[in-house]
């Protein structure tokens, strides 16, 4: 296996994505590869620098960077030597089997929608993420933020594609897939939330259990959480200011350091023809070392092709 991962991409990179390269590789079996896309001499100083075995890595050259604040569309197609369009076309290319960026996020939808495409069936891929729970365990939500506005078939296909995530990637074996709505009761709710309750009670491609409410957020009722991205990303960027608040009152708990972003390192996209993640702009060295991990057992569990088959089943 090879694993791409974005050197250039990201608020704090070289420096951290390279640490986090590092400590990943600490982590990786044998036979699975990471491949640094980036300026080559750039990495290799800092290699040197830092007393690091080069063969360790295998390293691709790119010649220019998305910056974050970049037009995604625009700057995709203008530059095809980027770390980020360099990343796409070796997977799509299959010299990679997954890629990892913590770079342009709007690139990294754009390359995903344009270079790969989205899996025959999917109407919109989008981007989920984890919630951890007070048993230990960690619940999905999903969409965080690629879908600002859905249709309710479209919601639907995310309770199918965060019923397979949590199953083949989180070992999770009839995940229990509950709607976001502001009550339980099946009429509740804005004409989305309705329609789609309509639709998801009558599923058989995953097991729903109903509404769920904000409270339910965190616990073990849903292992599953389906939203728009508007909600979903409001709710994930407020479990880490949560997180961010307690720690500047120097309040420490077990449980809430859990809601560390750091702990979980990216984010996949779900529906395309292959492993994407999209890690926070923000990230450190841990972050980028758990993006690539989580990029390995995305890639392991083989999850696309499991979502092709559910979705070309005939």
């Amino acid at each position: 296996m090879r694993i791409g991962l974005d050197v250039m991409g990201g608020d704090f990179a070289p420096q951290a994505t390279l640490e986090g390269a590092i400590l990943a590789s600490k982590e990786l079996a044998s036979h699975i590869k990471l491949v640094l896309i980036g300026d080559v001499s750039v990495i290799n100083n800092y290699f040197k620098e830092e007393n690091i075995d080069a063969s360790l890595f295998e390293l691709f050259p790119s010649s220019s960077i998305i910056g974050m604040g970049e037009h995604p569309v625009k700057t995709y197609s203008r530059k095809p030597d980027s770390s980020i369009a360099i990343g796409f076309r070796l997977l799509k290319e299959n010299k990679i089997d997954a890629f990892a960026s913590s770079g342009n996020t709007g690139a990294m939808l754009v390359g995903s929608l344009y270079t790969l495409n989205t899996i025959p069936g999917i109407i919109r891929p989008c981007v989920t993420s984890v919630l951890p729970r007070e048993d230990g365990s960690v619940g999905i939500i999903l969409d965080v933020g690629a879908n600002a506005d859905c249709k309710p078939d479209v919601l639907y296909q995310f309770g199918i594609l965060g019923s397979l995530y949590a199953k083949h990637v989180y070992n999770i074996a009839n995940p229990k897939v509950g709607l976001l709505n502001i009550g339980e009761e099946e009429e509740k709710g804005n004409v989305l939330a309705q329609s789609t309750h309509h639709l998801m009670k009558a599923s058989n491609d995953f097991q729903f259990i109903g509404n769920i409410e904000g409270r339910d957020l965190f616990g073990d009722k849903a292992d599953v959480i389906v939203c728009d991205g508007f909600t979903g990303n409001v709710v994930l960027k407020e479990a880490e200011a949560f997180y961010t608040l307690l720690k500047r009152r120097k309040i420490s708990d077990a449980y809430f350091d859990k809601f560390n972003y750091e702990n979980y390192g990216g984010s996949p996209i779900l529906g395309i023809n292959s492993t994407v993640l999209v890690g926070h702009g923000i990230s450190n060295a841990k972050a980028i070392k758990n993006m690539i991990l989580l990029a390995r057992d995305i890639a392991e569990a083989k999850l696309s092709q499991k979502i092709n088959q559910a979705f070309n089943h005939n």
